[in-house]
């Protein structure tokens, strides 16, 4: 097999490598380490990256704890549409928020912060969950004539999915690479996003493709 041409209209985007999402954060993704060195070994392949981070403050309305007598994976009911409470993750200016140190991506040219307003979550590098808010995430890609994604990170089925959704609506060509990305899986949450991401014609490839010469 041959790997993917990787030009300058490509670009790898990593989402959400925090301590937030590893295992003892406070959301923590099973084997979410695991991801780290294989994503390490593809971004060498690419000139373009993109990182997103995960930006929440203390009063988030997405945290649990900010909601009095209810636990952390139920589903409330919000303006923008239904909400999973999680724990507290990824406060600003907390380790938790911090990028992993072993993350190896220097030629990273755009840092995206998300979650950052109080009062609407924001899983996608894309849109805002109130599906109105942007990053301005697509505009600087197309200025920068960049046409092809392809998405690591975590989790599979919440940011990384809703990205690559968006990325999609958006008009860009979408792969997501499967083994340097991990799940939560919340109620059957993983087989859902796999199957709305085929839907919308995002591809599915393993790192090794990347790799193969």
């Amino acid at each position: 097999m041959t790997a993917p041409c990787l030009d300058s209209s490509t670009c790898l985007l990593i989402v959400d490598v925090q301590y937030g999402f590893m295992p003892g954060g406070g959301l923590p993704v099973a084997d979410g380490d695991a991801i780290v060195p294989v994503i390490n070994r593809i971004a060498a392949r690419f000139a373009n990256v993109v990182l997103t981070q995960d930006w929440h403050p203390a009063d988030h309305i997405s945290f649990a704890a900010n909601h009095p007598g209810r636990q952390p994976f139920e589903t409330i009911a919000l303006p923008y549409g239904p909400q999973v409470l999680w724990p507290v993750h990824c406060v600003q200016d907390t380790r938790d928020a911090a990028l992993h140190d072993d993350l190896r991506v220097p030629q990273a040219q755009l840092l995206i912060r998300k979650g950052f307003h109080q009062d609407v979550d924001s899983y996608s590098a894309f849109v805002e969950a109130d599906r109105r808010t942007s990053t301005g995430l697509a505009a600087y890609l197309k200025a920068r004539g960049i046409s092809s994604l392809y998405l690591c990170g975590l989790a599979t089925d919440y940011c990384v999915a809703w990205s690559a959704l968006d990325a999609r609506a958006a008009g860009f060509d979408v792969t997501v690479i499967e083994d340097a990305c991990r799940a939560i899986d919340l109620n059957g949450s993983l087989a859902k996003a796999w199957a709305d991401m085929a839907a919308a014609g995002v591809a599915r490839i393993r790192s090794d493709a990347l790799l193969t010469t």
